[in-house]
């Protein structure tokens, strides 16, 4: 299952070498090719990101292991997929990755970066760039406070509280996501230790990041 959105497209072979991999390692869940910026062809900033990413993987893993993925440039396993429930439709558009990745390692799937394999993106000038980062930051909240335990949750909303562009749509994201608290807890499921370690790993990536602000 490979996804795509109407500003992306996929290199030519790189398809192709997705599934091969996915073929060739059974416990592979999902595979994120390397993503070039359209039209100039540069590296997206969060691939530096990808290829270096903090996690250690089995040994079998053909490339770096991953917390998550990007939808655009990612190659799903489509049992795999679906056995995880898909993307929840409560988080829509912006960040919804992060659940599903969480829940696919919960199920004992491995994500990889392949360096080899490329998809490229040239960002639409039709977004509304305001209102997507309002839904990345409640779909944020939403997956942190869902999935992860009591003090990474807190740890982890408030430096988002500390860091967000201090307006109306960071105020509107925090307040529609603290509306949907009684949903939160009666979803809410404790990832595996194994996987929270994971997680763990990857917090001071993502606070150093440059490539996840909350901009627009």
């Amino acid at each position: 299952m490979a996804f795509c959105d109407d500003d992306s497209w996929w290199a030519p072979g790189a398809l192709s070498g997705a599934a091969g991999l996915l073929d060739r390692h059974p416990a592979l869940g999902a595979v994120t090719a390397r993503i070039l910026v359209e039209p100039d062809g540069t590296e997206d900033p969060i691939v530096e990101e990808l290829r270096n990413s903090p996690l250690v993987g089995p040994r079998w893993l053909p490339g770096p292991a991953l917390g998550s993925f990007l939808a655009a440039a990612t190659v799903l396993r489509t049992d795999a997929f679906r056995h995880a429930g898909g993307f929840h439709p409560r988080l829509w558009l912006g960040g919804e990755e992060e659940l599903l990745a969480a829940d696919l390692a919960a199920d004992g799937w491995w994500l990889t970066y392949a360096e080899h394999l490329t998809v490229h993106h040239q960002p639409s000038s039709a977004r509304d760039s305001t209102r997507r980062r309002r839904d990345g930051i409640r779909n944020t909240l939403w997956f942190t406070w869902l999935r992860r335990p009591t003090r990474p949750a807190l740890r982890r909303t408030l430096h988002l509280a500390r860091t967000v562009p201090r307006d109306t749509a960071s105020l509107r994201a925090f307040a529609e996501a603290t509306a949907a608290l009684p949903w939160v807890l009666r979803e809410r499921r404790v990832l595996p230790p194994e996987v929270e370690a994971r997680l763990r790993l990857l917090e001071d990536s993502q606070r150093r990041s440059t490539a996840r602000r909350y901009t627009g």
